[in-house]
């Protein structure tokens, strides 16, 4: 059980982590011209979600990849 804890612990951090993270590396973006010229609101939604999207794969990735690192021990007995 405790086990499990921390798991989802780790999960949600990560999440949010990589969730911060690409939002932050999507503002250096500009791709304000792509949207109609006085769209502020749909373009802060569009980078929200994008940042969630991304955050995500990348939050998923980094989790299996460390999840399959620790099993590559057993590969080895």
């Amino acid at each position: 059980m405790e086990f499990i804890r921390t798991q989802s612990l780790i999960t949600l951090i990560s999440h949010v982590f990589f969730i911060g993270v690409s939002f932050w590396g999507l503002q250096s973006l500009r791709i304000e011209h792509l949207f109609k010229k006085y769209r502020v609101q749909q373009v802060r939604a569009f980078y929200i979600m994008l940042s969630v999207a991304l955050g995500y794969i990348l939050s998923t990735f980094f989790l299996d990849f460390l999840t399959h690192s620790q099993n590559l021990i057993y590969f080895f007995q």
